[in-house]
């Protein structure tokens, strides 16, 4: 058994000479294989250090100030680049290495680096930018080479991009540099969305645009605000090209909300009977009853004995004329049938308007069904809208003073005292029956009496009347708007609105 210790004794002798022999020097310092692997151990150890410590300020400082995902991922990971450098040089110089001996290495490695490793800098200097301009950032939603996706990690070499899909995509962070990216989140996150829609000739562009326009005011996702818009882009082939344009928020969803208008636009145009047209030719014959002469002659020189029928000119289905379409049901004569255009018409103010001038108007505002007995606006709520009448009547109560104040008809208007003093609602309105009212926002407003100087007129006039009343009754404090009201208002209107 002596002869067993022996060896194994002289084994681990080799081995430990083996381990501290010097392999190099680097300046006065000699490194051996033990002294390396001691290195790399540390080197790791202050790797994992500074990724904890950045994890750690991410989390229980960056998170406490407020700021969005992509600013402390960006930051996290600066500051872990930072502490795993210094604790590299800490490293070596705990270790006996002078750095300023390794400047020479340090250039040779710099040289085989940037003719031997050009993608891996170049890698590395685009993620440093990326880092440090934040133009691109953890949680952004971008477009690069026809690819959707939200970025998850952004590192020196590479980026990772989530798809819509759910798939992880590893993408060069060159490709950043050198190709157009679409930033769907930088600064204002809303966009706009195209939707075509062709409808079939001979449908009323009219009725087409307040279709459009309900169905995108239909979908919660869409915006207001920008107020949705139609255009008519031309004739086709086969049908009218319209486009429906709307504003949403959430770029990432835009798939799902361009289904979801989809097929709210298919419902309206069904609704209102207009047609979906599909590509189509007929064929047109100029002398029809040469055909049919055709068919007597194939009769007369069959020699199989086949006949035709002695009604061939009418089974054959020959178009000598256009068809002409059977008119359709208007269906009953009530308010809730009629479309928008009608009910404005009945409006004194816009009963001399054009049908384009209409069709403007309708993308300003939109109707409204309230069932009687439903309140429209509540006192002291903030003012957001303005209303017409197009159809019922509707009741203004105080309940402040705890009375009625008046009762409005169709063609009236309500809900321009808190839009143009800038005051809570002065009074609560409430349907006495089934009312159709044209609801327009406070950012339309402006386009609407821009377009309707009339208007702009008839709500400086009855404001001033209104104003006297709600004075009278304790509702309006002070002389708000001076001793000549009506100039006043129209004054306020013009600064206002910039009419």
């Amino acid at each position: 058994m002596n002869w067993i210790t022996a060896g194994a004794d002289r084994f681990f002798e080799h081995f430990s000479g083996a381990m501290t022999t010097p392999l190099f020097y680097i300046g006065n310092t000699h490194l051996s294989i033990s002294a390396i692997v001691k290195l790399i151990v540390l080197a790791i150890f202050a790797l994992i250090v500074a990724k904890i410590i950045s994890e750690g300020i991410k989390r229980s400082v960056l998170v406490r100030m407020g700021l969005d995902r992509g600013s402390r991922e960006a930051i996290s990971t600066i500051i872990s680049y930072i502490l795993a450098t210094l604790g590299c040089i800490f490293v070596l110089q705990s270790a006996g290495i002078n750095l300023t001996s390794l400047t020479v290495l340090a250039g040779v490695v710099g040289i085989g680096f940037g003719f031997g490793l050009q993608n891996l800098a170049s890698n590395f200097i685009s993620g440093l930018t990326l880092l440090f301009e934040h133009q691109i950032r953890v949680g952004d939603f971008i477009e690069i080479d026809h690819l959707l996706g939200t970025v998850e990690t952004i590192s020196i070499r590479s980026t990772i991009i989530k798809t819509i899909d759910g798939l992880f995509v590893i993408i060069p962070n060159i490709k950043f540099v050198e190709t157009n990216i679409i930033n769907w989140s930088y600064r204002d996150p809303r966009c706009r969305l195209h939707i075509p829609v062709g409808v079939a000739y001979g449908s009323d562009p009219v009725i087409v645009t307040e279709a459009l326009l309900i169905a995108a005011r239909m979908e919660s996702n869409v915006l207001s605000h920008p107020s949705p818009k139609v255009w008519f882009h031309g004739f086709g082939d086969n049908a009218l090209n319209f486009e429906l344009l709307v504003w949403i928020d959430q770029p990432q969803e835009s798939d799902a909300i361009k289904s979801a208008v989809n097929f709210l636009i298919d419902y309206e145009l069904r609704h209102r009977n207009i047609e979906i047209p599909f590509p189509q030719r007929d064929l047109w014959l100029r002398n029809p009853q040469e055909l049919t002469k055709l068919f007597y002659n194939n009769k007369d020189d069959n020699s199989n004995g086949k006949v035709f029928p002695h009604n061939a000119k009418h089974s054959a289905e020959i178009k000598s004329n256009p068809p002409v379409p059977e008119p359709k049901n208007p269906g009953p004569k009530s308010p809730n049938n009629w479309t928008l255009r009608d009910l404005l018409r009945r409006v004194t103010y816009f009963e001399q308007c054009t049908d384009l001038e209409l069709r403007q108007l309708i993308e300003y505002g939109y109707r409204q069904l309230f069932p009687a007995g439903q309140v429209v606006c509540k006192e002291n709520d903030p003012g957001d809208s303005f209303y017409i009448i197009l159809s019922g009547t509707v009741e203004v109560l105080s309940q402040k003073a705890g009375q009625y104040i008046a009762t409005l008809h169709e063609g009236e208007f309500f809900g321009e005292i808190s839009l143009l003093l800038g005051t809570p609602r002065t009074a609560t309105v409430k349907t006495s029956e089934d009312a159709i009212l044209f609801v327009v926002e406070r950012h339309d407003l402006q386009k609407l009496l821009r377009e309707q100087p009339n208007l702009a007129d008839q709500i400086a006039q009855k404001l001033s009347e209104r104003q006297q009343a709600l004075r009278d009754l304790g509702l309006l404090d002070g002389d708000s708007l001076g001793q000549t009201p009506f100039l006043k208002i129209r004054k306020r209107i013009q600064v206002l609105f910039g009419i």
